[in-house]
């Protein structure tokens, strides 16, 4: 018998979004010409505004390379402050915000500070890849309520309230409840109405309610984004968020947690949060500085944010119109962040699922996407919609093109 060294926690350490990266990068390695649409990664295709650029370089020449506060620079923890105050009419305190190295390692804090073996978390499928991996590499199970395709990927408030009634029989309680909004990875905002009744589920059943609101900023015309912070008064809860969508800096790796109440669970939980900052030691030292000058850059930021989700709005929009073209598969219109998600009619192509389907479309056509399985939604794919519209009328068009060529 071969033993390893490896831990059992770490087989859940895998992302799906990535998973085709080796390959993709072996055809370009063949001089082929991969278009990646796998990626939520604005700043491929829009490049990170130069004023928040020009804050790092002067953050660079003036020095600030050295570790940094731990759970954030007081410059960056304002800047979060009054962003909640003036956007959402929250008052929080220094001590109710946590810098992290993106949202990635808050959730890897977050439920390093809550799960034991065997505890339970609450998500909605589809989820964001990560969600899974972060519960189940500390040991954490997960129960899964839904988003409704058949009715726009709305909220199954039903469900999600006989998950949450049963649970409470059971020997072991939901250590918290996860909701992103907008949604990755169907591109759905919450109504606010809807939103309100999570708000309460939580509340009534005393459950930790955290929301993932990174993509805040990135909302189409015609829908309001709701932050959990504006109705989630008098009970704890904790949103992410960060600078790596609304503020186009991926690669700068800044997130943040904002944890505006003082009840016992919220103190508890954000005194720990920033013992992990404390033994990272820091988030990037000249980036935070950049970002907090971002956040008090407010007329520039709201001049280029507002551009930039007129042209993702618009690739959107292309997408959809090519896509409405291919009667193989079918598509929820998004109304925010950055993504389509379509279903595939697998019955009527010749593949065995969508990892399948996804590998075969990079291969043959050299259009990376993501495999709805990856998501908790098999049978669909992921397309990043972040190009120009004519890019991804040339790239849905010849998903198209390959749907046709493997009709069965």
């Amino acid at each position: 018998m071969v033993r390893t060294i490896l831990s059992g926690s770490s087989k859940y350490v895998h992302s799906a979004i990535r998973e085709e990266d080796d390959f993709a990068d072996e055809l370009r390695r063949q001089g082929k010409r991969v278009v990646k649409l796998s990626s939520g990664d604005p700043a491929l295709y829009h490049p990170t505004p130069k004023y928040i650029v020009d804050a790092y370089v002067q953050a660079l020449t003036e020095g600030r390379t050295s570790y940094s506060r731990s759970q954030g620079v007081v410059e960056l923890v304002d800047a979060i402050v009054e962003r909640y105050r003036s956007r959402y009419g929250v008052s929080m305190r220094e001590e109710d915000v946590i810098v992290t190295s993106g949202v990635a390692e808050a959730l890897t804090f977050m439920n390093s500070a809550l799960i034991d073996p065997g505890d339970t978390v609450l998500i909605l499928k589809p989820y964001y890849t990560q969600y899974p991996v972060a519960i189940q590499m500390f040991g954490g199970k997960f129960l899964l309520g839904a988003y409704d395709e058949s009715d726009g990927w709305s909220i199954d408030l039903d469900g999600l309230a006989r998950l949450v009634d049963r649970r409470k029989t059971g020997s072991k309680r939901i250590k918290y409840l996860l909701i992103t909004n907008p949604n990755n990875p169907t591109g759905t905002v919450v109504p606010r109405r809807a939103l309100k009744e999570v708000v309460e589920l939580a509340n009534e059943h005393r459950i930790l309610l955290v929301s993932d609101e990174i993509y805040d900023e990135v909302v189409f015309t015609g829908a309001s984004f709701t932050s959990v912070c504006e109705l989630a008064k008098g009970m704890p809860y904790m949103v992410l968020n960060g600078a790596s969508k609304a503020f186009d800096a991926t690669g700068f790796r800044i997130g943040y947690v904002v944890a505006p109440e003082s009840d016992r669970t919220s103190e508890e939980l954000k005194r720990k949060l920033a013992d992990y900052c404390r033994v990272r030691l820091c988030a990037n030292t000249p980036a935070q500085y950049a970002v907090a000058s971002a956040m008090g850059n407010r007329a520039e930021h709201e001049r280029t944010v507002r551009a930039m989700v007129r042209a993702i709005e618009s690739a959107v929009a292309t997408a959809m119109k090519t896509l409405s073209e291919n009667p193989y598969v079918s598509a929820v219109r998004p109304n925010g962040a950055f993504y389509i998600f379509p279903k595939i009619d697998l019955k009527s192509l010749k593949f065995k699922d969508d990892r399948d389907f996804v590998h075969a479309l990079l291969e043959e056509k050299l259009v990376q996407t993501t495999r709805g399985s990856g998501f908790g939604a098999p049978g669909h794919f992921r397309i990043v919609s972040l190009a120009p519209d004519e890019v991804m009328e040339d790239c849905v068009g010849r998903v198209n093109e390959f749907c046709k060529e493997h009709a069965r």
